[in-house]
């Protein structure tokens, strides 16, 4: 089972990641804050201090184009926000 799936790289996550020492994960929907916090310390080498999980529900949507109405459905995913330690740092950027 693979825990992280992706980072979540936006603008406000990276100035959280600058300023609090958090960054956010897209996370498998069955692992558990300790699996998380294990997995991040593994992947990047870090020490991980908390990490809060967020589950979000998949949404229905609709959109009219001239052929008619499409409709269909996002998928559900859960979020980790994952605060390090002081004086950790992960780098998205650094294997581009």
């Amino acid at each position: 089972m693979e825990i992280l799936q992706r980072p979540i790289v936006t603008e406000k996550m990276n100035s959280k990641g600058e300023s609090l020492r958090q960054y956010g994960f897209i996370v498998n929907k069955i692992a558990d804050k300790f699996q998380i916090k294990e997995a991040v310390e593994k992947m990047y080498g870090v020490t991980v201090e908390s990490v809060n999980t967020m589950r979000y529900a998949s949404i229905s949507k609709t959109r009219f184009t001239k052929t008619g109405v499409l409709t269909g459905r996002t998928s559900s995913y859960k979020k980790a926000i994952v605060t390090l330690k002081s004086g950790d740092l992960i780098d998205f950027y650094s294997n581009i």
